[in-house]
């Protein structure tokens, strides 16, 4: 898995929207929280997003994108839930936008080849890379600064986007994923989301020589994840704290294999970015299985690293008004 690859590679943003989507839809939350209905031209339909606006709103703010699981919900993010990723807790002080992405389930956010029967249009690269942006920067009167982030599906999702839109990311965090779409494992991997959502690995990518394949894995295109920030964070598969007293065995022996999987794939990049002496900041807990409860650990210890990708670090934390 050495070297890079330039197959297929998206355009770099250009900031004027060449995909003209429209938000049609507001509805407040509850604290700092708004959902938005977008009319994707790209998805061919409304989709929502959930929204985190910052403390202080005086002056622009930089923006960090969001991704689910394989189980992604249409009606809302699962950093949303205060018993799941509970984001809004979290970014209830930081001055920053947070965009959740809502849906996408089992399609890895990528572009399909074709509709899938039981997962329907899948364009959400498109979406979220070159339709979105340009509506959030012009909605929130942002910075123009971004990151992106995700756990398990999203976590792939998240670095592979940040290698295919390298001038659209300044970072990425990714708990518990796998990261290479062309060797075995991470064929596997894809295959095994897309069919643990009834979706047909078919309908995605084609062919399976083809260049999708390649210029969707993030080992093989590491050299693109030059200069940003990296987070990546993963545990064992073995029981830990938030397994004390648990008889779901589902949870304790799926969630143990996913997660060991999410291991051997999380050194696979390590690995790779090691060897191209590109700096990446990584977190192996000793315990812990593929769960919510381990990602939403993980948000504040991966936040050191976003906050230098979006330029945060430096900020002072009162409210600044010139």
């Amino acid at each position: 898995m050495c070297g890079t690859d330039t197959v297929s590679r998206p355009p770099s943003r250009t900031g004027t929207g060449d995909r003209s989507g429209r938000f049609t839809g507001e509805k407040p939350q509850s604290g700092q929280a708004v959902q938005y209905t977008v009319g994707s031209l790209a998805l061919r339909r409304e989709v929502t997003v959930d929204v985190l606006l910052p403390k202080d709103r005086s002056v622009p703010r930089p923006t960090l994108y969001m991704l689910d699981g394989a189980g992604a919900r249409n009606n809302t993010s699962g950093w949303m839930n205060k018993s799941l990723g509970d984001a809004p807790a979290f970014f209830e002080d930081e001055n920053v936008n947070v965009v959740l992405l809502n849906g996408g389930q089992g399609s890895l956010y990528t572009d399909w080849d074709q509709a899938d029967p039981e997962l329907g249009l899948n364009k959400w690269e498109s979406f979220i890379a070159e339709e979105l942006p340009p509506l959030i920067d012009a909605k929130l009167n942002t910075d123009g600064v971004n990151a992106i982030a995700g756990n398990s599906m999203g976590a792939q999702s998240a670095m592979m986007l940040a290698h295919r839109y390298p001038d659209l990311y300044s970072g990425a965090a990714a708990f518990s994923g796998c990261y290479s779409t062309s060797d075995p494992l991470g064929r596997l991997v894809v295959q095994t989301t897309v069919t643990s959502r009834s979706g047909d690995p078919a309908n995605m990518w084609t062919d399976p020589s083809g260049p999708e394949w390649l210029s969707h894995d993030t080992v093989r295109n590491a050299e693109k994840l030059r200069g940003k920030q990296i987070y990546l964070s993963v545990a064992t598969g073995l029981p830990g704290a938030h397994e004390a007293g648990s008889g779901d065995v589902r949870r304790l022996l799926l969630g143990g294999v996913i997660e060991g999987a999410s291991n051997v794939c999380t050194r696979i990049l390590e690995t790779r970015l090691d060897q191209l002496k590109i700096p990446v900041t990584v977190d192996y807990e000793g315990t812990g299985v593929h769960a919510w409860d381990y990602w939403r650990d993980q948000l504040p210890k991966s936040w050191p690293t976003l906050q230098r990708a979006l330029g945060l670090d430096w900020l002072p934390d009162q409210p600044v008004t010139a």
